[in-house]
């Protein structure tokens, strides 16, 4: 009983503390996770030692890990996974095994390491990336789904599932004498367990999730959730694979069942309550007097590690045809040691691979770089704007830039660049074909590449803000450019490269806040649409249509609302008096506005094709059309019929119709 009793207070403890160092951290416009690290240390044995037992308390952040990794896996599904699988092979193994190559060689020749076999451990602890921290970082600045956001998180992800196959080949390093034997048997484990995987992930999950969901009960699918996690996480841990996996792949199985939303909604409260438990017990092995002692050493490292990895990927993302920004998002995200390096410190330490003093420099390095992470990632829009500034640099790196694919047809014009092939985007380019407008199509999934030549659609493959790829699209004879995309930073960028190359072109932009519309209408926008305040108003007009205001009156209300850009309705606003009806524009008699049973074919059409992490309402597809076919409304234009056209891949060399 007393053990029990001590076990609560010092959960109470970490807890606690984890709060108060969020709130000071967040107080200060700091990451949250900053705070738990520092609190750590603070209550930590080597602190005022409030909190001493931390054995334990790296047991709940062990789950707190696999709940972070289970939520990935159902956030990124199989079909997320297909999509940057290149970047996530090419990028992940390939930054892994240049890092593990680069610090062996460097750890030799200064003496850190006693063997290769040591320098090629060394290698392989700092060449993991924090997919804790990343993650938590990129959810902070709600940049998941930006295309930096989901190049990090594929690499990430290869990383982790490397990290399984390290845990299942490392005896090898020891064991050099039965290289075979300890071979086969790893790959006979990794075998096994993806066999497994699959046959549950195919028959036995979704039948299960299935049967539970029947129940309608949520406390028994929350508890399905967390022994289905848990059960194949220590499954991995049974075959000498790592839990972190595990939970990954747990995820994985539930991303493709229909229960996936509900299942992500009931796991993420766990997840953000022990996976905090996670930094404070991080912050409670810093050890104050050994980072003196060693400062040296550290430093030394850390600037190793950050500048070498940064280095290592920032031209693997060039080479896979992203922009210089996503690439130096990327470098500058990637470059800290993970959290499970740690894992393998304390494996190797064991093994006797590396000695007390390697293990403390290694964990020293870990908390600075990953103190440093937040810090640095903020740091990646200046440095890529800075490398782009100098002269000869920034030239070379925007050789890589250009588009990896495109079908665009010769002598293409007045027709319109939908920037985002998301929901939003898959709505416009629908609206746009039925009416009989030419369009083209920019994005960088694959899975939008393969749909778009199903549907003879002209593309451009890449990121829509790269100026070598904006070339491809033919903007100074186009009628119009309608901004889709779920990056703000892309966005405005996007919005400025347009204007600089066409200062007349009208642009209809999607808005991400209330703050991004004035700055999207400064830069030029003729249009900006908001998807929050957009669904307000369809909200109001038809509660004032059920109240039984004059139609008229309603639309001329929303009309004047729009051409304000949302003032009167803005929280960021002052509510002054409003301006009376009366004295609200009418909608121009010459714009063709959709009508609701065009938009709502559109939607059903796309519905099939859906990103998950792109539902806007009805009303914004429906404004932005409309902006956009308003932008048109001034120049006479013949509808181009979308008949078949001849075009050309430059790089497989083929001509397909469009």
């Amino acid at each position: 009983m007393v053990a029990e009793t001590a076990f609560m207070i010092d959960l109470t403890k970490a807890l606690g503390t984890s709060v108060l160092g969020g709130y000071i951290a967040s107080r200060l416009k700091q990451p949250a996770l900053l705070g738990y690290l520092i609190s750590g240390l603070i209550v930590g044995p080597f602190g005022v030692g409030f909190l001493t037992d931390v054995e334990q308390v790296q047991a709940f952040a062990q789950v707190g890990v696999a709940f972070l990794l289970f939520a990935l896996g159902v956030e990124f599904s199989l079909t997320e996974l297909k999509r940057v699988r290149n970047i996530a092979i090419k990028g992940g193994l390939l930054q892994m095994g240049l890092t593990t190559l680069l610090v062996a060689g460097i750890t030799l020749l200064m003496g850190w390491a006693a063997s290769p076999l040591q320098g090629v451990f060394l290698g392989l602890v700092l060449s993991l990336s924090s997919t804790a921290v990343v993650l938590k970082t990129l959810t902070e600045r709600g940049e998941t789904s930006t295309v930096h956001g989901q190049v990090m998180l594929a690499i990430l992800i290869a990383q982790d599932l490397a990290l399984g196959l390290i845990l299942a080949f490392l005896p090898v390093l020891t064991q050099p004498e039965n290289f075979w034997l300890t071979l086969g048997l790893a790959v006979a484990k990794i075998t096994l367990f993806i066999a497994g995987a699959i046959a549950l992930g195919r028959w036995i999950v979704p039948r299960f999730m299935q049967i539970v969901a029947a129940t309608e009960s949520n406390e028994l699918f929350l508890l399905a959730i967390v022994v289905l996690c848990l059960t194949v996480a220590w499954v991995t841990d049974e075959l000498g694979l790592s839990i972190e996996m595990g939970a990954f792949v747990a995820g994985l199985m539930i991303s493709e069942v229909e229960y996936s939303e509900q299942a992500l909604g009931k796991i993420l409260p766990l997840r953000d309550t022990f996976a905090c438990l996670f930094f404070v017990s991080i912050g409670m092995l810093i050890d104050p007097e050994l980072l003196a002692e060693d400062l040296g050493i550290i430093l030394g490292v850390v600037l190793l590690v950050m500048v070498g990895k940064a280095v290592i990927i920032l031209p693997v993302v060039l080479q896979s045809g992203y922009s210089l920004k996503t690439a130096v998002f990327a470098s500058f995200g990637l470059n800290q040691i993970g959290e499970f390096s740690f894992v393998l410190a304390m494996i190797g330490y064991d093994m006797g691979l590396i000695g007390e003093q390697a293990r403390a420099v290694l964990l020293g390095t870990t908390v600075v770089t990953l103190v440093l992470t937040p810090l640095w990632m903020s740091l990646a829009p200046g440095v890529a704007d800075a490398l782009t500034a100098m002269p000869g640099v920034g030239q070379y790196l925007k050789r890589f830039e250009g588009p990896q694919q495109l079908s665009v047809p010769d002598g293409i014009r007045d027709h319109v660049i939908v920037a985002g092939y998301g929901r939003v985007g898959r709505v416009l380019v629908n609206l746009l074909l039925k009416r009989g407008y030419s369009v083209l199509v920019v994005d960088n999934s694959e899975a939008s590449l393969q749909e778009l030549r199903q549907h003879k659609i002209p593309f451009v493959f890449g990121d829509a803000d790269s100026e070598l790829v904006l070339e491809k699209t033919h903007l100074e004879t186009a009628k119009a450019l309608a901004i889709a995309l779920p990056d703000p930073l892309s966005t405005r960028l996007l919005l400025q490269h347009a204007l600089t190359c066409v200062p007349g072109l009208d642009v209809i932009a999607r808005a991400h806040s209330n703050k991004e519309v004035d700055e999207l209408t400064q830069i030029g926008a003729k249009e900006v649409v908001q998807p929050e305040l957009e669904a307000a108003l369809e909200l109001s007009a038809h509660l004032l249509t059920t109240l039984g205001e004059p139609p008229q009156q309603i639309r001329s209300t929303i009309e004047w609302i729009r051409n304000d850009r949302y003032r009167t309705i803005r929280s960021d606003q002052d509510f002054g008096a409003a301006a009376s009806v009366e004295s609200s524009p009418e909608p121009p008699s010459n714009v063709a506005v959709p009508s609701e049973t065009l938009v709502e074919q559109a939607l059903i059409e796309a519905a099939p094709i859906t990103a998950v992490t792109d539902t806007l309402p009805e009303i914004l597809v429906e404004q932005m059309v409309t902006a956009a076919l308003e932008s048109m409304a001034s120049t006479p234009l013949s509808p181009t019929n979308s008949g078949v056209e001849e075009t050309h891949s430059e790089i497989t060399g083929e001509t397909t119709a469009v």
